[in-house]
Formats: structure tokens, sequence, C-alpha cells
């Protein structure tokens, strides 16, 4: 199949349509923030929400993991797509017809690798499907099994449900006659070539036969994997057998179900957490959408972060059985220690959600999820009553063990309610509970310390990227002037960005900022860039504007740029006429404002000057080289001359 090309026309209107808090909700839950949104980071692991949404620029910036940009960087990003995909996709969201301008010689096997893996995952999809709807075999054994599960057609076509014909090659020769390689085909995990060593080494065949199918969908709706389960009684094969990991599928950060569930989850603000494919689509069938499943994994981190984007709450609900309860109790730690609000529900012995949900109905199902929820105290402390009977040794060792869980949640108000609620549980006095409590939080603290401290010696050195602050150390005897000349170009290019066209007293910002640092060299590479680009904007009489260099710019300078056009705290409006508080506006002060950074700026650069020339000095005493001494000493009387004037207009009073 050849390959086209997107016309520009066609990636202009998708510009225009999108909406960049539409795009991000997708796969965020947002939160309203002053006229932005915010929201946990989606790129990292943190607990205080520092990823912004701008609606009014078009941008967001992740301040956790230094990304930002706009729509299309997000979803790039987010699904680890090409551009041409990323416009692909948000073309068929908003229902722009995508127009192609030209076709290339190129054949399919020249595509990006990535894309390919999409195409065939999609075929194989489609191919399951029809399989499993217009073959006698898929609907005498696959069919009828979903119907014995109850399934209804919305739900089976809801899925995307499929079935895997009996025999070796029944997939592989389709998707070779439609011209799919085998390389492609091996890299799915769809098709399984035979080890060197083994009778027929070499020759491939279908890695599924003779199952139903259930696709695995990233939260964006591609299908990237496979689950499927054997209708056999050949007790050699496993009940459920499922794709590799692969360039697109890594199970450890996928949850099955969060495509179709996404928006019932951000709805009901609580996430049912199951174990198995078709306990999800039970509870679907039960009316019960705000549900994924971890598919037979044990859980991690990764499907703990998904959840957390669309939720502050879960509901683990497990087997009743002493695997079921063991996995619970990993689960809620684990949940816990990641900053969500954990319930558990336990069914009968014997029960998962989706036998249970046939044997009772929908209603009775719903009433028992909304009944037999407890908070993860109670559950625990149930548990370990049962065990621990009269047996006060094992009665301390459960107290300790339900205090371990409450030390792992990050909020300190949370985990002081829940030792409020564990004391009046097992009528234990609070203050017994807090101690112990202090003294598992002053363990992991030391050895966190202690971990820091390990790390820090071993004389790595951290990489700063750019749109990111340095931390700094503070030190009063000595000034990081490296770190204080790049706050002060990082301060001029945030002012450029945001108001080079306003109005100053006699001419707008742009002109007086780079006319006044017109000798200062810029020391950061993004910083210096932007600089030089409002330069040459400003002798053709076209100043550049943020979206500019959003556009235009490379990867590291979209994410400086978004950086600094971000702004994370806005003043609430309420203050002048609730408090009487009143804070000039940036836009009040620009005067100030733009003479004091350059004055700043000069100052920082000076005395990185002076530093630099020290060692100019220092060298020239060394090797008795009087003549460059004498020059490096009248340079050094020059800058501090120079560095005096500047900190006298700033009112700084530096060391003589």
């Amino acid at each position: 199949m050849p390959v086209f090309l997107i016309s520009r026309d066609t990636i202009e209107e998708v510009k225009n349509r999108v909406d960049i808090v539409d795009v991000i909700s997708d796969f965020v839950s947002l939160k309203k923030s002053g006229q932005n949104y915010k929201a946990l980071s989606p790129f990292s692991n943190e607990k205080t929400a520092s990823f912004f949404v701008v609606p009014s620029k078009g941008i967001f910036k992740d301040f956790s993991s230094g990304k930002g940009g706009d729509a299309f960087t997000f979803v790039m990003e987010h699904e680890k797509m090409s551009y041409t995909e990323a416009i692909r996709y948000l073309a068929k969201k908003y229902g722009v017809e995508i127009k192609e301008d030209k076709q290339s010689d190129e054949s399919r096997e020249q595509q990006t690798e990535r894309e390919g893996l999409y195409i065939l995952m999609n075929f194989a999809k489609e191919f399951y499907k029809k399989t499993l709807l217009e073959s006698e075999e898929g609907r005498s054994i696959g069919l009828s099994y979903f119907r014995e599960r109850g399934f209804n057609d919305r739900t089976i076509e809801k899925f995307e449900l499929g079935y895997a014909l009996e025999g070796w090659e029944n997939f592989s020769k389709e998707a070779i006659s439609k011209g799919y390689n085998k390389d492609l085909l091996e890299k799915t995990g769809l098709v399984v070539k035979k080890e060197e060593g083994a009778e027929g080494a070499g020759r491939t065949y279908d890695r599924f036969r003779g199952r139903v199918i259930f696709p695995v969908h990233n939260i964006s709706g591609k299908v990237i994997a496979f689950g499927a389960r054997m209708m056999g009684k050949d007790k050699n094969q496993p009940k459920y057998i499922n794709s590799p990991e692969t360039e697109i599928y890594h199970k450890s950060d996928v949850l099955y179900g969060l495509y179709q569930g996404k928006n019932a989850i951000r709805n009901a603000a609580n996430c049912y957490l199951v174990e198995g494919y078709t306990d999800v689509i039970s509870m679907h069938q039960s009316g019960v959408e705000n549900v994924v499943a971890s598919s037979g994994t044990a859980l991690t981190e990764g499907q703990i972060k998904l959840i957390h984007r669309f939720t502050d709450n879960v509901t683990v609900l497990f087997d009743g059985d002493s695997a079921g309860i063991k996995a619970a109790l990993r689960g809620i730690d684990m949940f816990l220690k990641g900053g969500l609000n954990v319930r558990v529900l336990l069914f009968p012995d014997g029960e998962d959600p989706d036998s249970y949900s046939r044997k009772v109905g929908t209603t009775a199902f719903q009433e028992f999820l909304k009944d037999k929820t407890q908070d993860f105290v109670s559950f625990k402390t149930s548990l370990y009553a049962a065990e621990a009977g009269g047996d006060p040794i094992r009665k301390a060792e459960s107290i300790k063990e339900i205090v371990a869980s409450i030390a792992l949640i990050p909020d300190p108000v949370k985990r002081s309610v829940y030792i409020q609620e564990t004391s009046n549980l097992l009528k234990i006095a609070e203050p017994v509970l807090l101690t112990e409590l202090n003294r598992i939080l002053i363990q992991e603290r030391r050895k966190a310390d202690k971990d820091k401290f390990r790390d820090a010696g071993q004389g790595g050195e951290a990489q700063e990227a750019v749109g990111v602050e340095p931390v700094q150390e503070v030190n009063d005897a000595k000034i990081d002037t490296g770190s204080m000349v790049y706050y002060q170009e990082r301060e001029t290019i945030r002012l450029l960005l945001n108001y080079a066209s306003q109005n100053l007293a006699e001419q707008n910002l742009s002109e007086f900022l780079l006319n006044e640092l017109e000798d200062v060299e810029f020391s950061n590479p993004i910083f210096k860039q932007v600089f030089e680009e409002f330069k040459s904007g400003l002798a053709k009489g076209q100043i550049p504007d943020s979206q500019y260099f959003l556009q235009h710019g490379n990867d590291e300078m979209k994410r400086a740029v978004t950086g600094l056009i971000t702004h994370r705290y806005e003043t609430s409006q309420h203050w002048g006429d609730k408090y009487k508080i009143f804070i000039p506006k940036e836009n009040d002060v620009l005067n100030e404002l733009a003479l004091t950074n350059v004055l700043r700026l000069k100052f920082r650069v000076v005395q990185k000057m002076m530093e630099e020339n020290l060692i100019a000095v220092k060298h020239a005493e060394e090797k008795s080289d009087w003549d460059e001494l004498d020059k490096a000493l009248e340079t050094q009387a020059g800058l501090k001359r120079a560095e005096s004037e500047l900190a006298g207009m700033l009112g700084i009073v530096v060391a003589k």
C-alpha cells in the first residue's frame, strides 16, 4: 500500500479546530485552576499537580518532566506518535477530511516500523472480528461461548471481540496475501518463528489458534495487543495467552478496559479494579462501566499512575479465596503509596465479578458493589482480627501491619484520619498508634536520606534540561554566578515572550531590551537562539511571538518556551474585594521590570567575568608573567568599577 502526504490545508484545518483542553481531557483528568487547568503529570509519578494547560495560548506545560508544547506535541509525547500520526488522530477526532497532495513511490515496508505495527494490529483485529461473526467455526465455538457468558451484540462490538481459527497459518496467510511482510508479523507477536534446534526450525505459525480473542486498546483506542482464551480442553495448553511485549505494547503500562471506561471513571470519580477481561466486560453489561483490569499481571506503578490520571479513588475487587486476599493486600499498599484513596470488596468464596454479576443480575450486582465495599482500614482490621483470634502477640503484629500501610499515605491529614479510625476500631489509644507511625516514618526518612547520600557520592554530573530551573545550593561564602546569569537570561526571554509588543514609556519592550542588551552575549544556547530570533525579527519589523517558537523551534526550544509562558500560580481575583489586598499585575509595572532586568543581567554578567578573570590573575601569578598579570589586574579593576556602578543603580551593597 502506498504512502500519502497530508496536505498543508488539512493540517491547518486540524489546527483551527483543535481544543487543547478537549484533547488532553481524553487522557488526563483536568481541574480548573483560575483561567487555566491543572492535573497530575501524565509523564512522571508525582503526588502534587504540576501539569498545566493554558487554553488562551493553546499550550500545556509539565513542570515535573519539563515537557511542553501544543495539542500535537502532547499527543506525540503521550501516545508516542509521529507528527503524521498525531495529525491523523486529531483529524479523526474533529471530523476533518484528510486530503493528500501526492503519492510517494515508497512501499508499505518503508513506512516507520511503529506505524506498521499499529496498522497490522488493526488488520488482525478486523480479521478476528470477521472470523467470529462470519465463519462457521467462529459462530459455533467463539460466538456461542460469548453468548453463554451473556455478552450481547452491542458488548461484542464495543470490545471488538473476535475468534482465531484452528490451524497453524490461517491468519498469517491472510496477512501475507494482503501485502504484510513476515518480519512485521513476527514483531507484532502475532506470528511465532520456531527456534533453532527445534523440529521445523525457521518455520512460522500463528500465535493464536482455536481461541476467542480480546483486543487490548491503548488509551486513545488503538489496538496494541491481544489476549486469547482457549476453547478446547488440552491440559498442555495455558487457559489464557497474551501478546508479547512490543514497541507499542508494554503490559506494565496498560490497563484493559481503560479506553472504554475512562469517561465513566472520570464521571463517577471512582475506578473499579478487577483481574480479567471477562470481569470488565460483564461489569459493563451490568451497567458498571468505570472498571479496568490488570489482565492477570501483578499490579505495577505504571498502571496505578494511569488510574490516578482520571480519579483519586479506586475500589479493588477480588475473589474471596486466600490468593485473592493476598493480592488485595499487595494492591492496597501500592495504591496508598501512589496517593490514591482505596476501598476493597471481596466476593463470596468461589465467585468473581463475572460469575457473580451473571448469578445475581444487574440490579442486585450494583447494590452489592454499593453496600459491601470497605475502606482499607476496616478491611485490614477485620481480616487480621479473624486471623489473630485471641492471641495478643498476633494482634500486636496485625496493628503494626495496619499502621505500616497508613505510613505509606503521602498526605499527613489523611494519615491522621486513618489513625483515628484505627484507634476506634481496634480500641487502641491514639498516641500509641501515632508513636508507631512516627517510628516508621522516621525510619523511612533516614533510609531515603542514606540513599540520597549514596547516590550523591557516585560523582555523576546532573544533566540540566533547558527550561527547567536548576537547583542551587545556598552558600553564603560564594555566589554561583553561572546560575545567577542563567536566571537573569531566563527572565529576559520570559519578558520578551510574554510582553514583546507591550508599550513602555517611549518604545515597546522588545526594542528596549534588545537595544539595552546589544553588547551582552547570552550563555544559555536556547536563550541565545530565542534572543537572536527577536533581534532578527525586529530588524525586519516583524516581532515574533511565542507561537512562532512553538511552531518552528526544536523540542528543546518548545519545552523552554512553554515553561516561560505558562504561569503555575495566579493571584485570586477575590483578594481585592474580600481582603482588601491589592497586588499590581506585571502589565502595570513593566517599565520597572524591564529596567531592573537589564541592570541585573549586566550585573551578573560582570560578576561572572570577574570570577573568570580571577583565574587569569592566578595563572599569571603562577607563571610569573608580570605583563599578563598587570593586564589581568587592570581588567579586574575595570570590572569592579562596573560592578559597583550597577550595584548602586540596583541599590545593592557589594563587598569592597
